[in-house]
């Protein structure tokens, strides 16, 4: 199978993600704004989630834009990221809408790792498919961001219960780290390199 079929599926379920994510701001009752400020936590969930969701895509585009070959392990890999994925709404509703409080805010950091570790699976079944010693595998190389994440994630999911303020740094820290852009696959396949 070519990878196209794959990006295109994901795409859909990655626009779905983000729609599910956008109903679940409901306006507020007021008509000023004191009333729309009380959306504050919520909608800055929101920015997060949606930032994750982002990067999530723009990642996963790059990977398979370098993968020659799907098999059966990287369409269940992929499926296996995108349920992981498709929590992060529920996730981002509660501890939006209470306030970033300890237990909704530890479930949100569990709603990151997961697809953190699934993302992994994801790389590691496209190098098997297509070849370790090839360019794709020498990309990826040695992953900083993609090992150093799952350590925040679960570091921020038990800082959740003792002081949620820490996880949101750190939620927030893990996002901004991954906006600078991993350009290890651009290089590698980049016409002309």
């Amino acid at each position: 199978m070519q990878p196209e079929r794959l990006t295109a599926f994901t795409d859909g379920v990655l626009a779905i993600i983000i729609t599910i994510m956008v109903l679940e701001l409901k306006a507020p009752h007021g008509t000023d704004l004191a009333a729309l400020a009380q959306l504050t936590p919520v909608f800055l969930n929101y920015i997060l989630s949606f930032l994750y969701i982002a990067i999530y895509w723009n990642n996963h585009h790059h990977l398979l834009h370098a993968s020659r070959r799907v098999d059966g392990a990287i369409l269940w890999a992929n499926m296996h990221l995108l349920f992981w994925l498709s929590l992060i709404p529920f996730a981002t509703a509660w501890m939006g809408e209470n306030h970033f409080a300890a237990t909704p805010t530890a479930v949100y950091g569990v709603a990151l790792l997961m697809p953190a570790i699934a993302y992994k699976v994801l790389q590691t079944a496209i190098v098997r498919r297509n070849g370790f010693g090839e360019d794709l595998a020498k990309a990826l190389g040695n992953d900083v961001k993609g090992l150093l994440s799952p350590a925040l994630y679960a570091l921020a999911t038990g800082c959740a219960f003792v002081a949620p303020w820490v996880s949101q740094t750190i939620f927030v820290f893990v996002a901004l780290m991954w906006l600078i852009p991993d350009r290890r696959i651009e290089r590698i396949f980049q016409p002309g390199k």
